[in-house]
């Protein structure tokens, strides 16, 4: 099991926010890729952790063949663009946006006067050609939801063969997954297979993983669909 924690690496932003990158996957960066920084698994490519300055926004840009994922832990942003336009991301929903051939444009903005944090990743769709589309998801506490993946011939996620789940468990509550998973751990703390992990910590595992939290926490699981 590999770990990587936010204190390791080097902040960076963009316009209205700052970040740190813990996933960049050579097959979509290439040599643009930071040192320390962890590939992928699946399709799934990149993963940033965000706070919004005050006010702040990315400002209107567009994507074209990926999936874009946005989770937020704290905070709340006002999302504008071409897909589902002045929609309000509150603390702990997440949004799905399928860029597919048609591609779509977007701005997510901090309508408050404090920072947000907001967790974004991106995942390459399994075929080309794809309609755009988005959907929206709000997890429960003491619930594991599933975001993103899945089979084809349903519409509760956009279908892939990488799946993302979002648990927010209770303390005690032990969350599993198994085979080739990587967890990034929001907010609260625990242990994940024996090992004790904080809040912004991202663990890599190639046989599965099992997050006892001591307190309410969340958790983004990213794994192969089966």
């Amino acid at each position: 099991m590999e770990t990587l924690k936010f204190d390791d690496l080097t902040q960076g932003g963009f316009a209205g926010l700052i970040e740190r990158r813990f996933v960049m996957d050579q097959r979509v960066f290439g040599s643009s890729k930071k040192p320390g920084v962890f590939d992928g698994i699946g399709n799934f490519v990149y993963l940033a952790d965000a706070n919004f300055l005050p006010k702040g926004e990315t400002g209107m840009h567009s994507h074209k063949e990926i999936d874009v994922i946005s989770v937020m832990v704290d905070g709340r942003v006002s999302h504008a663009g071409s897909l589902e336009h002045g929609q309000s991301l509150q603390s702990g929903a997440a949004q799905v946006q399928r860029a597919g051939a048609q591609g779509f444009k977007h701005n997510e903005i901090n309508p408050d006067d404090t920072e947000n944090n907001m967790i974004q990743l991106w995942v390459m769709p399994d075929e080309a050609g794809e309609a755009a589309g988005y959907k929206m998801y709000e997890p429960k506490q003491g619930e594991v939801t599933h975001i993103y993946g899945g089979p084809k011939g349903q519409d509760d996620t956009f279908y892939g063969g990488t799946s993302i789940s979002v648990a927010n468990p209770d303390a005690g509550q032990t969350i599993e997954q198994e085979g080739k998973v990587m967890a990034y751990l929001t907010r609260g703390k625990g242990t994940i297979n024996g090992e004790a992990v904080n809040g912004r910590t991202l663990v890599r595992s190639d046989s599965g993983v099992k997050f006892i939290p001591e307190e309410d926490s969340q958790l983004i699981l990213i794994y192969l669909t089966q």
